[in-house]
């Protein structure tokens, strides 16, 4: 079993630094950081989560700014988008960011990908909510041309581009891997696309059917990361039981010195499952 970090990274939290280099020391294997680019003022889809939309999601920082600082000051860490709004970027400059990732850190990027929730917040990019899905599926495709073609060309419904450059390529080949975040709506884009299933955390007796539904879809044993695991041993102990790949604890964001003792907490407790 792999132990990892999924947190907001924002202007008011540790920064990208300090934590990748705290996980790292601790023997965590991977930073995943959500993103979102704003948040509407005048919103009319509900929080996900119920309730009021936590302040975290007003101030993320830039992934691919926060993951590469990240990267400078580690060696090992795998540095994950949880998860990129895809139906939010445009494809070809995303490639690019994705690519540059992995090449200053090394071939650790990994691309973790959604369509997001936020109807008011994706409309603001030009996505219209109801092709969402179909938009983040071809836009994924047209990635994967850039990422491994030296003459990349895509022609679809919402992607259309001739025959261009794009450089740099990534280190790991053919790509970095993309995480598929979601629920089981996603199950046919794991399929097709994905390399994982990042799912969402909840009661493991659950996620176990969810999983063998998935990997019947796909066909092949596609590994799984669980997002957002509370610091629970004994929902931990049963995680263990369903043979996914990787844990990723929710990290509060709080400054540097409330984090680390956190980061201790998790470090001692992972070492009791390896």
């Amino acid at each position: 079993m792999k132990f990892g970090v999924s947190t907001f990274l924002t202007d008011q939290g540790i920064a990208p630094t300090a934590l990748g280099r705290a996980i790292e020391e601790r023997g965590l294997d991977s930073l995943f950081i959500a993103e979102h680019t704003h948040i509407p003022v005048s919103r009319r889809t509900p929080y996900p989560g119920g309730g009021e939309l936590p302040d975290i999601y007003y101030r993320t920082l830039d992934p691919f700014v926060a993951l590469s600082a990240a990267a400078a000051v580690t060696e090992r860490l795998l540095l994950g988008t949880g998860i990129a709004l895809v139906a939010q970027r445009d494809p070809l400059t995303t490639a690019k960011e994705v690519a540059s990732l992995d090449l200053v850190s090394g071939g650790r990027a990994i691309f973790g990908v959604g369509v997001g929730w936020n109807k008011e917040e994706m409309e603001n990019h030009g996505t219209d909510p109801r092709t969402r899905g179909r938009l983040v599926d071809e836009r994924l495709r047209a990635m994967r041309e850039l990422w491994t073609a030296e003459m990349a060309e895509f022609h679809g419904e919402f992607v259309d581009f001739d025959a261009v450059y794009s450089w740099p390529k990534p280190v790991q080949r053919p790509h970095p891997p993309i995480y598929v975040g979601g629920g089981e709506g996603a199950f046919p884009r794991v399929a097709a696309l994905g390399d994982a299933w990042l799912a969402i955390s909840g009661p493991p007796e659950e996620l176990d059917p969810q999983i063998d539904r998935m990997r019947s879809i796909a066909g092949r044993n596609v590994p799984v990361t669980v997002y957002a695991v509370p610091n629970n041993p004994e929902i931990i102990e049963q995680y263990t039981q369903l043979g996914v790949e990787r844990l990723l604890f929710y990290v509060p964001t709080k400054p540097e010195a409330e984090t680390l003792p956190y980061l201790d907490q998790l470090a001692d407790l992972t070492r009791r499952f390896q």
